[in-house]
């Protein structure tokens, strides 16, 4: 692709920090591994931060540590990458899916109340796209019924709610570090929290279930291997530093790509501010208007790769994939508002350092497209 989807930003000096690791006796739980997470926990404003190898990881350790069990039921969106809701799953715990707001793709929280049930233990909020969910709500309605809230802030690192970060609102959040994300490790994730008996509980698990208090291979859990490494963590240490540089960044690409959509008749351009806090762009998604299928949109985006530029298709609804189908009988028109926006987003070429000119190009190219199709 002449133009990615794309591209993870790592400077000379986190090249360096990895090679340090290199040269040192310690490449896992070692000393960048607490570096990287106490800075984390500085920036979200969270007493704890534990890193694991993966968002995916982090939210599963989460859901095992907040104790849900076989049966329990949380709510959360269809409109998400699938890993949110597998990650219930793998405790077979069932998720409870609530359409989305047609206009953030958020969840709907005036929806939530309808669908708890007296199995309801838990709400998981997925920040989709970087965009702040409507947590005064949610963290109501979470108190009225005694749920705890879980935070999918894989996307969203450094988005702000009523002036805190996301992912510390909850009882536990998670950012994540894959090379598409704002920041990257490479592959990894981290989970905050203020509580200090799920900071411990995840400690454990993420650990092959070996508590640091007990004896030499004394598993007082039934654990996994989520460790991240502390070549990893170098990266992270690096990249966090350079977050608000990197936010600014990618807003000001986005405010670029508005700037050349808003007014195109074809499409729905993001809205770029966010009233009372602060929008951390993962991905710049437009969607084509009413009058384009699915069908239609397919063939712009394959037509956008054959021209040499990187574009997605975010999200195919999570109740469609087949396992869920087979599994769960759900169906289409299950979740309208979801499956609307999934037939028609498109995810365009965003990363730290695009250009103008690649901006204009990928614009232009869009708009000769939605023309002609």
């Amino acid at each position: 692709m002449r133009i990615p989807l794309s591209a993870p930003d790592i400077s000379e000096s986190e090249i360096e920090a990895v090679a340090s690791v290199l040269r040192s006796p310690r490449l896992s739980l070692g000393p960048k591994l607490e570096e990287f997470e106490k800075n984390i926990a500085d920036y979200a404003g969270t007493k704890h931060a534990v890193a694991v190898n993966s968002g995916t990881s982090g939210l599963h350790l989460l859901v095992r540590a907040l104790r849900l069990k076989v049966g329990d039921e949380v709510i959360t969106t269809p409109f998400s990458f699938v890993a949110s809701a597998n990650v219930l799953l793998y405790e077979k715990v069932v998720p409870v899916f609530v359409d989305i707001d047609s206009q953030t793709l958020n969840i709907d929280a005036n929806k939530i109340e309808a669908a708890i049930t007296e199995k309801t233990k838990a709400i998981m909020v997925v920040h989709v796209f970087g965009r702040p969910s409507p947590m005064r709500e949610i963290v109501e309605i979470a108190k009225r019924y005694d749920l705890k809230i879980i935070e999918d802030a894989c996307e969203a690192i450094g988005a702000e709610y009523a002036n805190r970060k996301v992912g510390s609102i909850g009882d536990g959040g998670v950012f994540a570090f894959y090379p598409n994300k704002q920041i990257t490790t490479g592959e990894g994730g981290i989970i905050v929290t203020d509580d200090d008996e799920l900071d411990a509980q995840v400690k454990i698990l993420r650990n092959q279930g070996r508590d640091a208090r007990s004896e030499w291979f004394e598993h007082t859990e039934l654990g996994y291997n989520y460790r991240l490494s502390d070549i990893n963590c170098a990266v992270g240490i690096g990249q966090l530093k350079r977050l608000e540089l990197i936010l600014h960044q990618r807003e000001t690409a986005a405010r670029k790509y508005h700037e050349r959509l808003q007014n195109n008749p074809h499409l729905v351009a993001p809205d770029i501010d966010y009233a009372g806090g602060r929008v951390s762009w993962f991905v710049y998604v437009v969607r084509l208007n009413a009058d384009f299928t699915r069908e239609r949109r397919d063939s712009i985006v394959v037509q956008m790769n054959d021209a040499g530029i990187g574009c997605g298709r975010y999200f195919a609804p999570i109740h469609l994939q087949p396992y869920y189908v087979k599994n769960f009988n759900f169906k289409a028109g299950d979740f309208p508002f979801t499956e609307r926006a999934a037939e028609r987003v498109v995810a365009l070429p965003f990363f730290n350092r695009i250009t103008d000119a690649q901006i204009d190009d990928v614009c232009e190219t869009l708009k000769n497209l939605i023309g002609s199709n």
